[in-house]
């Protein structure tokens, strides 16, 4: 099976890509309906805006035509797309699985996974009644307005000829031409924890749900997109979509982390590295972690690490950027880090870091927003990267898989911008074959493998 740039073998990576989205919500098409004159386009409502269903988008002068129409800037394709292609169209299926049965038993949850509103938050259109314009279909899945925001008072006058998008906007669609906020909204299911009633934590882990993980234009790339890129005004817009993508998650993560250390439960589990306690067993004179003096060189032999895979990639780009706002950041991360592999981390020194390393981070996506990238950029990251390798490698599977991710994402925006470089797209295809079984996950191989890209990289 394919994964997402080229005919890579299936990792765990795309493993973990093709289930998160099939459990949770990415985005959607950025942009507004065609620009057609509706026969009788209905006023706005004053009232909030209510969630009415994809139904509503698909008549095929709207976004059900089957072939895409490339003469206009909407494709008007995009509920065809999103219905027989998109992982998100099926992903209330998913819990009538025998898998999601299983969490359901195991959770003593009171109803089956597919009525049970703990699951159906991320996995279905499932507003209060009061913000139901209509009787919703929950086999729908995750539609058009868990990611474009409720449609009732923009969806008759957005089809009007010579609608602006920003009047819908103004009347509650989501602007998701901006990345930071298509970033954010991505997370609310895929990282969790921001809103009250969409997470993933420790005991839903336990129980069989996939641990949540997230990389912007990778997951975009496998969706697939129903939009249409704007490359002739941005043709590095890959790049772009890393680096805000990972600046927003890295701020998204810290709200979440602050979220939780205000909880019930702490430490949260969750947060820390699964496979520092979930890996293979091996003899100890075999086990990278216990031979390598890299694993246990921040922390306390037995203290969990936390999981810095939202940061210790990223770090790169910042350092790159922009020497104050790297040093501040790493300053702050660092006393997140400290804390959270600790034993027992104090939870009031926790949120005050936490929020000093969201401003920085919300600071550094706007200004990504507007950076030059060209070639020299794209390489010197990939470069920068791989020149890290040991101590990615040592930080886990999971910080493996954002390095493996952001090295595709960037190599993507080369080759697109007239890069070419087979020996570099081999050595890449060999991070994933690294990421298999990330439970045999190899520290030492991982880097080897990272510092072949590298050298290849020119």
């Amino acid at each position: 099976m394919n994964t997402r740039r080229g005919a890579l073998p299936l990792s765990s990576v795309a493993r973990i890509l093709l289930a998160a989205l099939a459990m949770g919500s990415l985005l959607l098409v950025p942009g507004n309906a065609p620009p057609t004159q509706a026969a009788e386009p209905q006023a706005a409502a004053t009232g909030p805006s209510k969630y009415v269903g994809p139904g509503s988008c698909a008549a095929s002068s709207c976004h059900g035509s089957v072939r895409p129409r490339n003469e206009t800037r909407i494709l008007q394709n995009e509920y065809s797309t999103w219905v027989t292609q998109d992982r998100h169209a099926r992903s209330w299926q998913v819990l009538n699985n025998q898998v999601s049965k299983n969490i359901a038993r195991i959770l003593k949850l009171s109803k089956p996974a597919h009525e049970d509103p703990k699951c159906l938050a991320c996995h279905a259109l499932n507003p209060s009644a009061e913000l139901r314009g209509r009787v919703l279909d929950m086999s729908d899945g995750v539609s058009c307005e868990q990611c474009h925001g409720p449609a009732s008072n923009w969806l008759g006058p957005h089809t009007m000829k010579d609608w602006q998008h920003d009047k819908s906007v103004a009347l509650g669609m989501i602007d998701l031409n901006n990345i930071a906020d298509r970033t954010a909204r991505c997370l609310v299911c895929h990282l969790g924890g921001i809103e009250r009633d969409k997470f993933v934590d420790h005991e839903l882990i336990a129980a069989g749900h996939p641990d949540l993980v997230f990389e912007l234009d990778s997951f975009s790339a496998v969706m697939p997109r129903h939009w249409k890129e704007p490359l002739d005004k941005d043709p590095w817009i890959g790049a772009r979509t890393w680096s805000i993508g990972q600046a927003v998650q890295l701020r998204e993560s810290m709200k979440r982390l602050s979220n939780r250390a205000r909880g019930n439960v702490w430490p949260e589990y969750s947060e820390l590295d699964c496979f520092a306690c979930h890996h293979a067993l091996t003899r100890p004179e075999d086990s990278w972690r216990l031979v390598e003096d890299g694993y246990y060189r921040r922390r306390r032999v037995g203290d969990v690490p936390y999981n810095s895979s939202r940061f210790a990639v990223f770090r790169q780009l910042i350092q790159s950027v922009d020497k104050d706002a790297s040093s501040r950041l790493e300053a702050e991360y660092g006393k997140v880090t400290a804390q959270m592999s600790s034993l027992n981390p104090n939870r009031d020194e926790i949120v005050a870091s936490a929020a000093r390393v969201a401003e920085i981070s919300d600071g550094l996506a706007k200004r990504f927003t507007t950076m030059s990238y060209d070639q020299a950029t794209t390489v010197r990251l990939m470069k920068a990267i791989a020149g890290d390798a040991d101590n990615i490698s040592m930080q886990g599977a999971r910080v493996a898989e954002q390095a493996t991710m952001a090295i595709d994402s960037l190599f993507a925006a080369y080759t697109r911008n007239g890069g070419s470089n087979a020996e570099a797209k081999a050595a890449i295809n060999g991070l994933y074959q690294q990421l298999e079984n990330p439970t045999a996950y190899n520290a030492p191989r991982f880097a080897e493998a990272l510092r072949r890209v590298g050298a290849a990289v020119r």
